[in-house]
């Protein structure tokens, strides 16, 4: 077998992340805190300060307003990229990645090369002004290396948010579009070892809103309605409202124009003009 076939066939390490289910719990970020402010871990990483760096990150979106808004917090990291541009800019290969896939940051090599920090275009390498020392997650590989099932973070995440997996290339593209897994900004074409699953909650937008009928001078929420968003005269997706009268579409490009939702029930129909931008509560639709 050739080498790349080796290397294609090998287990290596991803993160599997899912939007959906992520709570802002910060256990996560709290756990490598524990495990790395004060520790040094000879030939895998020197001690994170105390307060500055962000090895994980929890960013946050708000879509839509009023009781339809919803919120998608986003777990960030170093992505153990296979086309690390980091690795390039290093100097004296004080960037490498192991055979597993996971990327580090020799802590010895990579003495005052501040300019690593930009060479990550998802903004994952830090600078340790007390060390003069570029530094990141090393995705807990000294304890992998001892035979933990997986790194701290993803033993801790409450909500099953995070899931560490080892597959070869094949297995992981498989199951990548199984599960419809995405990576973020695949057009930097760095090949990142980090999936998210559910990841429109966070990047992009939903048309939401509620069917209510006015009867005997009583405004009444609508169950069951039918509601089809349509473009361009053709039906893209529909619903049926909930027992709160709400509906919702989502997983809709931000900034993609003009659509028509279209409501009816008990012989009642009435139709909407929605211009998307960002996520949109149309409000209380009346029959």
């Amino acid at each position: 077998m050739s080498q790349s076939n080796n290397a294609n066939t090998s287990r290596k390490w991803n993160l599997i992340v899912d939007v959906a289910k992520c709570e802002n719990c910060n256990n996560c970020y709290m756990t490598l805190l524990d495990e790395y402010v004060g520790n040094r871990f000879p030939g895998y990483s020197e001690p994170c300060p105390r307060h500055g760096h962000h090895w994980i990150q929890l960013d946050t979106k708000e879509r839509g307003s009023g009781s339809l808004m919803d919120v998608a917090y986003l777990f960030t990291t170093c992505n153990q990229c296979d086309n690390a541009p980091c690795m390039k800019a290093a100097r004296d290969k004080a960037i490498y990645k192991r055979a597993d896939g996971i990327v580090m940051i020799d802590p010895q090599k990579a003495k005052g090369q501040r300019d690593l920090v930009k060479a990550c275009p998802y903004g994952h390498i830090w600078w340790n002004d007390e060390l003069d020392l570029p530094q990141k997650w090393c995705w807990d590989a000294h304890l992998l290396d001892v035979d933990w099932k997986e790194p701290r973070p993803v033993s801790v995440c409450a909500t099953g948010s995070l899931k560490a997996v080892k597959l070869s290339d094949p297995e992981m593209k498989d199951l990548a579009e199984r599960e419809e897994l995405q990576v973020l900004h695949p057009e930097y074409g760095t090949h990142p070892r980090i999936w998210y699953k559910n990841l429109f909650r966070y990047t992009q937008a939903h048309i939401a809103g509620s069917v209510a009928r006015v009867a005997d001078k009583v405004e009444d929420v609508v169950e069951g309605a039918r509601v089809s968003l349509t473009r361009d005269g053709k039906e893209i997706d529909s619903c049926q409202t909930d027992m709160f009268g709400d509906f919702k579409f989502d997983a809709i490009e931000v900034d993609s124009g003009e659509y028509t939702l279209k409501i009816l029930s008990d012989g009642r129909e009435k139709a909407l003009r929605v211009v998307m931008g960002a996520s949109v509560n149309v409000g209380v639709i009346l029959l």
